[in-house]
């Protein structure tokens, strides 16, 4: 009997969010911005351009423009959203446009889904949305690939309200699915794509879309907004209250794909100075330096490490000479340069390991 009893109260905690380990989303509400610490992005490329840690947003040159901006605006019990505002219309996207807000996703996070396999499962993607517009959104599940894709659409009754939307998959039982630690996932919110992107929501499809014939294209419409925030994706058919982590927590998952040496709340900048740097030991026989760095968090791979001079508009050691990185994995880089004038060198630094 107190089995029984202990077993419906456990039940009743994954009703409440009380189960950990549900989300496979890293930074779904939105918390952490290594990148920015808050401030607006002018997406109007089709580079990445990250909101907050994990998402990103991806433009058109030449066409239109939008803001992309981490902001204190949110339904209740979350704190922070992403919000696009399109700064430049454009009302004919090219056949091959793509405005996007994207988050991708390793194969090791998304082993458990067994898809590409006859035992694919049911999973379940939900978050909370805003915008100025009403109608018809889309969006799309692709595989690492981009040769498997699922369009999807959910409808913002509400303008300038929070609603939260589910979408619920059938699993892929075929296409290429890794199960390591390279891109096995992607997640899309449409803003606008091009007719050659566009499909019928609802059933995967062995091409590349990333919308659903339908949709209402975001970009389309000058000051436009569009807003997210806890978004949760996990296994079988019902969406669950939203999996919140703790800040060290979900600080510790984004530093897997990207880390700096700068304190949370510091952008990273040549010149900014001696915050959070690494201090690197010399010797007097011609003034060379060498040190080795570990990660904080071993990285996903080996990362791109860029360099930033607390002192100085350039990328060098404090105490002047060109750092050369070598010898990098995923836990951590040397630095080695000759030319400095003393005994010790300060270095801030990136290290980027995103999929």
């Amino acid at each position: 009997m107190s089995r029984a009893r202990d077993f419906a109260d456990l039940a009743g905690s994954a009703d409440a969010g009380g189960l950990t380990g549900r989300n496979l989303i890293i930074n779904g509400a939105m918390t952490i911005d290594q990148r920015n610490s808050g401030s607006a992005l002018t997406v109007n490329t089709a580079s990445e351009f990250y909101a907050v840690d994990r998402f990103m947003g991806i433009g058109v040159a030449s066409d239109g423009v939008y803001t992309l901006q981490q902001v204190t605006d949110a339904p209740d019990n979350f704190v922070n959203s992403i919000k696009a505002t399109v700064t430049t219309a454009d009302a004919s996207i090219p056949t091959t446009g793509r405005y996007l807000i994207r988050h991708k996703l390793e194969g090791n996070v998304i082993s458990q889904l067994n898809l590409g396999s006859s035992a694919a499962q049911t999973f379940t993607l939900s978050f909370y949305v805003k915008s100025s517009l009403t109608g018809t959104f889309g969006g799309s599940v692709l595989n690492g690939a981009q040769d498997r894709s699922h369009p999807f659409t959910y409808t913002i009754s509400s303008a300038n309200t929070w609603e939260r939307k589910t979408v619920t998959i059938a699993g892929d039982t075929t296409g290429t699915w890794p199960t390591d630690n390279t891109k096995a996932m992607q997640i899309a919110w449409s803003l606008g794509v091009g007719s050659d992107y566009l499909n019928t929501a609802g059933a995967w499809v062995g091409s590349q879309e990333w919308g659903a014939t339908g949709e209402t294209a975001v970009i389309a419409t000058l000051n436009a907004t569009w807003q997210i925030t806890g978004v949760q994706l996990e296994v079988g058919e019902t969406a669950t209250p939203f999996e919140h982590r703790s800040y060290g927590d979900e600080l510790r998952r984004c530093q897997r794909y990207y880390e700096k040496s700068f304190p949370q709340g510091v952008t990273p900048a040549q010149n900014n100075g001696e915050k959070g740097h690494s201090l690197y030991a010399g010797s007097n026989d011609g003034g060379s330096i060498l040190g080795f760095k570990p990660y904080r968090v071993e990285k996903r791979a080996s990362a791109t490490v860029v360099g930033y001079n607390p002192n100085a508009a350039n990328a060098n050691f404090s105490n002047g000479g060109s750092p050369v990185y070598n010898n990098n994995d995923a836990t951590g880089f040397s630095a080695y340069t000759t030319n400095v004038s003393n005994f010790r060198a300060l270095l801030n630094w990136t290290a980027d390991a995103e999929l």
